[in-house]
C-alpha cells in the first residue's frame, strides 16, 4: 500500500509540474490589488499568480492547522472531563461493592422459595 501511494503522490507530482512548466507565462503574469477604504488607499507591486496561488494555499493551510489545534484541545478537555466521571463512577460502584449485605436487603429482593 505504502508503494501505491508513493506512486500517486510522484504523478500528482509530476502533472503539476507540467502544467507549471506548459503554463508558465500565464502563471508569472504580475497581478496589482488595490484596497480603498475610507482612509486607507493602498496598492501593491505587481505580484505574479503563482506566487498569489502558494500564499493563498500556505493561508489556507494555517487556518486549517489552528482549526485543527483549537478542535484538539477541545477534545482533550472533553477527554479529562469524561475520565473525572469515570472515576467518579467506579469510586461510586466501589462503595456499593462494599457495602454489608443482610438478610433483610436478599428477602426483599427474592421471592420465597417452595421446599
Amino acid at each position: 500500500m505504502k508503494h501505491v501511494k508513493a506512486i500517486i503522490v510522484i504523478l500528482f507530482l509530476l502533472l503539476v509540474v507540467i502544467l507549471a512548466v506548459q503554463n508558465y507565462q500565464a502563471l508569472s503574469t504580475p497581478i496589482k490589488f488595490k484596497v480603498n477604504i475610507l482612509f486607507l488607499n493602498v496598492e501593491s507591486s505587481g505580484l505574479p499568480v503563482f506566487l498569489i496561488a502558494i500564499i493563498t494555499f500556505l493561508v489556507g493551510v494555517i487556518c486549517t492547522w489552528l482549526y485543527g489545534i483549537s478542535e484538539r484541545l477541545g477534545f482533550r478537555r472533553q477527554v479529562k472531563t469524561l475520565m473525572k466521571d469515570v472515576k467518579d463512577k467506579e469510586k461510586e460502584l466501589n462503595s456499593l461493592r462494599n457495602l454489608p449485605v443482610t438478610t433483610e436487603d436478599m428477602s426483599a429482593d427474592q421471592p420465597p422459595v417452595n421446599t
